[in-house]
């Protein structure tokens, strides 16, 4: 299934509990980021349909924010990701949730990246997890 994600799902209002981002009109609406569900080790998870901004009831399949997160993270736009913990969650509830899907990552080469990302992102948070969840 294609799908609306990265930034630009951030900045649609979601069924979850989350911020999201607020720069909407900084996008190019015109050529938003698209994506293949089937390409990704996540799976049809977390993608919702809902209405677009600005274009009366048209739905379509967009990432809730918890997936936009670990699709930048899993494509490795970190720069994107960066303050998704505060910023764009801003819901500590989805901690677990985030650890559990981000290590679904672990096999991949960009994985160094990834651990330093989330060791940046939920500090301590994230070490206790790797520690008991991954062995180190």
């Amino acid at each position: 299934m294609r799908y609306l994600t990265g930034t630009y799902a951030l900045n649609i209002p979601c069924r979850l509990e989350t911020d999201g981002d607020w720069h909407a009109p900084a996008l190019n609406w015109a050529k938003p980021r698209m994506r293949e569900s089937s390409e990704s080790v996540f799976g049809e998870w977390g993608i919702e349909r809902v209405p677009l901004p600005n274009y009366g009831n048209m739905t379509a399949p967009v990432a809730d924010h918890l997936r936009a997160c670990l699709d930048l993270i899993e494509g490795g736009y970190f720069g994107s990701a960066q303050g998704m913990r505060k910023n764009f969650i801003n819901n500590e509830a989805y901690t677990a949730q985030i650890f559990d899907k981000v290590t679904l990552l672990a096999d991949r080469p960009s994985w160094n990246e990834i651990d330093a990302f989330l060791g940046k992102e939920y500090g301590c948070a994230w070490l206790s997890y790797r520690r008991a969840n991954l062995g180190y």
